[in-house]
């Protein structure tokens, strides 16, 4: 058997490294479209129902909207192994599709049953979440990662906060189903722009290619190709994220972290809306526009981390002998979750005592600010330590928060009615100091607990 060695030559242009940034960038920015019905839930379940809220349709609406994120939590444990084995792009492609069918029939939908279950599969076939990171991973050299994931991570969130603004207005004139189809337009045309703009970026999807394609010119027999499928790696890399998980502690504490922290995107998100409504007596519109206080911590927390992520990492490397550490990506992580606690103890004070409107919109642009910096740099943490099995280690940090975001807002929503707002997020804030604790021990000891995984071992970022 003959034995041939496949690599990169010189600059070859199907290196998703070696890239012209606008092409870069360009496949990373046609990837997001959201319509939020956060605020507008509690009026789709009423019209499916028929009349007004019951007290038990409070769960209803909570369920709505994070059902989506239940389907999240399942979609990375295929989505990542797929494309560790066909490549990022044909696994986009696919799930794309299925998400454009799905938001379709959430459009259709006759009764709140068959509503759940499209807005489920949106969620299982959301494939940004996991393999955009990854992608980050393959174009861009680490000290350029930071930028690059901090944007992955705000277009999504920005869409999410001004699809609440575009939501209430809708629903006021055109009604909700009209939002689903606006929907449905909008990641049709962000499929054209990704055909149009993306190439496969995972390189050993990319030298495989350029290893058949040696075969077919030197005459390879046919049984070599590399279109048969290898079912025993296909088994192996479907258990990867989970295998991942459970051989890094380090991921895992992280994850743990991370996880909480994303909650609160979702619990603020669920319980915004019936504070708006309920205790402020805002209209949907105005409901909408409240939640472009997200917006500023969103843009806040971007600008934080665009100038900073970065330069810290190359900061510290250069006081470590230019031995760069994925630990030096966590500084940021730190001061968010210690800054997260008071925004929420303060959060719930609004709801509890009514303060000033304003009070409560500056604490959401706090609360926002605080979240973003406390996740964004776990992903890049990840890229880094994880090298080309970061697919798999995002799909664990994806299933977990988005689990996360499914369970405790539910959760939130009984706390509070037990011992009310205030005494409900003071719950949520002191659980959040204590999670801190994870990423700081990490900071510290990371590079050393690192060392007993396999999946992180031999990851030294000295470039």
């Amino acid at each position: 058997m003959e034995i041939r060695i496949i690599h990169w030559s010189g600059q070859a242009p199907t290196n998703g490294e070696l890239w012209h940034c606008y092409l870069s960038w360009a496949s990373r920015c046609t990837t997001f479209t959201c319509i939020s019905i956060a605020p507008i839930a509690g009026y789709i379940v009423d019209d499916l129902k028929g009349g007004p809220q019951s007290p038990g349709s409070k769960s209803a609406t909570v369920i709505l909207v994070t059902i989506w994120e239940l389907g999240e939590s399942v979609g990375p444990f295929f989505i990542a192994p797929l494309s560790e084995m066909f490549g990022r792009y044909r696994v986009y492609m696919v799930m794309n599709t299925m998400f454009i069918i799905a938001i379709v029939f959430a459009a259709l939908s006759p009764n709140t049953g068959l509503l759940l279950t499209s807005r489920a599969l949106m969620g299982i076939s959301v494939a940004s979440n996991v393999l955009n990171p990854a992608i980050i991973g393959d174009m861009f050299i680490p000290e350029q990662r930071g930028t690059a994931i901090t944007m992955i991570m705000f277009i999504p969130l920005a869409g999410a906060t001004v699809g609440p603004v575009i939501s209430g207005a809708i629903l006021q004139v055109l009604g909700w189903r009209a939002i689903m189809w606006i929907s449905v337009a909008m990641a049709a045309i962000c499929q054209v722009l990704f055909l149009k703009f993306f190439q496969e970026t995972y390189q050993v999807q990319i030298l495989s290619q350029r290893a058949a394609r040696l075969n077919q010119e030197i005459g390879a027999s046919e049984k070599n190709s590399h279109n048969r499928i290898d079912w025993t790696g296909l088994r192996s890399s479907a258990i990867r994220p989970v295998v991942v998980l459970c051989n890094s502690g380090v991921i895992g504490a992280l994850l743990l972290f991370g996880s909480f922290v994303f909650s609160h995107f979702y619990i603020v998100t669920t319980t915004l809306p019936d504070i708006l409504r309920n205790v402020y007596g805002l209209s949907p519109t105005a409901t909408g526009l409240a939640f472009t206080a997200n917006a500023v911590g969103t843009l806040a927390s971007f600008a934080i981390s665009k100038v900073l992520l970065d330069r810290l990492y190359i900061k510290l490397r250069s006081l470590n002998n230019g031995k760069g550490l994925p630990e030096y990506r966590l500084p940021l992580s730190i001061i968010g979750g210690l800054t997260l606690p008071p925004a929420v103890i303060l959060y719930g004070w609004c709801a509890e005592y009514k303060l000033p409107l304003f009070v409560l919109l500056f604490t959401m642009v706090w609360l926002r600010t605080s979240m973003m910096l406390g996740i964004s740099p776990l992903t890049a943490y990840i890229v880094d330590s994880c090298g080309i099995y970061s697919a798999s280690a995002i799909a664990s940090l994806v299933s977990a928060r988005c689990l996360a975001s499914a369970v405790l807002p539910l959760s939130m929503s009984r706390l509070t009615s037990r011992l009310g707002y205030s005494g409900g997020f003071y719950v949520l804030g002191g659980l959040g100091l204590a999670s801190t604790l994870l990423p700081i021990l990490i900071y510290r000891h990371g590079e050393k607990w690192r060392r007993r995984s396999w999946y992180t071992s031999s990851i030294s970022q000295s470039r």
